[in-house]
């Protein structure tokens, strides 16, 4: 049956795009199917994914069919509202944030002692290293126009070591990899969190998701509340059992892991701008720069780093 068709006799209707997927929405009520089309090599890592996360009891959206040529899959509708319109709307951030957090803590437990289920990629130091290039090659070589010399070309790898090491130190767990509040919808039914957009999840660095929630997009929650959520994340682990570091060295892995991400987001937020032509992302960069110098300011061994920094500035963007 063409793909159309498919579409066609389940009433749904094109709605809008995100990322490398397109989502098509019912035109019926809340809590019918609406259908996710993605490029075929992207289709089998969701399924797989998410038939991981469903066996493991996760709140993910069920799938009703799927097709993998083309790729269309049939899933379960969460609703319209996500974390972000909750927020922005007023929500009490505080409580959502550690409804979010558990669900973080959830998620790393259910990947605990499944050695049935196939494994989820491994957060590598490989890929870690791979994606330290996205902001020397779309940041500051292609947005900046830099060349970097010799000495500066050490600096940067002096760094990208630094921080592949803090997070390979870590344990292991299941990461979802862009856990922030657009990807977390709040169900209309139980009022309960769940994700989406979780094709890319890896087995990797436990302060990975907690650092993609807390250094956001939309908000700058300020390091004071970003520290206090983090230990509330700390104390909340230390109640299920888990061996821990003490507070300060916690700190500063996640302050690590998320400069690793920040630095990352930087080239893939220029990547999008000058490949794919979505220069609404530039605006964005300032906030993320803003994260990579207080994230440098807060940690004593790379607070050297400013100085190196500090002529990188993004330039404000020309409308």
């Amino acid at each position: 049956m063409a793909p159309w068709v498919l579409l066609s006799l389940y009433g749904v209707s094109f709605a809008a795009t995100f990322a490398s997927a397109l989502l098509f929405k019912q035109r019926y009520p809340s809590n019918e199917p609406f259908v996710l089309e993605l490029p075929p090599e992207d289709i089998l890592p969701f399924l797989r994914v998410q038939h991981r996360f469903s066996r493991a009891n996760l709140p993910v959206p069920r799938v009703l069919a799927a097709r993998t040529d083309p790729g269309f899959v049939l899933l379960e509708d969460l609703g319209k509202t996500d974390l972000k319109a909750v927020l922005d709307a007023g929500g009490d951030a505080d409580r959502w944030m550690q409804r979010a957090m558990a669900l973080i803590l959830r998620l790393q437990r259910a990947g605990q002692g499944r050695v049935a289920l196939p494994p989820l990629p491994s957060f590598s130091t490989a890929r870690m290293t791979d994606e330290s290039t996205l902001f020397t090659d779309w940041y500051l070589g292609r947005h900046l126009g830099m060349v970097l010399d010799q000495s500066q070309t050490d600096f940067l790898q002096a760094l990208f070591a630094v921080l592949r090491e803090s997070a390979a130190a870590q344990p292991q767990v299941w990461v979802h990899r862009d856990f922030h509040a657009r990807n977390l919808m709040v169900r209309e039914d139980t009022g309960l969190l769940a994700m989406i957009d979780f094709q890319d999840a890896v087995r990797g660095p436990w302060t990975y998701d907690l650092a993609s929630l807390l250094w956001d997009r939309y908000w700058d929650w300020g390091r004071a509340r970003r520290d206090a959520w983090s230990l509330d994340f700390l104390a909340a682990m230390c109640r299920h059992g888990a061996a821990l570091p003490p507070p300060a060295d916690f700190l500063l892995s996640v302050r690590r892991m998320a400069l690793q991400r920040n630095l990352k987001i930087l080239g893939i937020f220029c990547r999008l701008a000058y490949r794919d032509g979505k220069s609404g992302y530039l605006d964005f960069l300032p906030r993320f720069w803003t994260y990579v110098m207080d994230a440098l300011d807060a940690d004593p061994q790379l607070r050297s780093y400013q100085e190196i920094f500090a002529p990188w500035q993004p330039p404000s963007p020309v409308r």
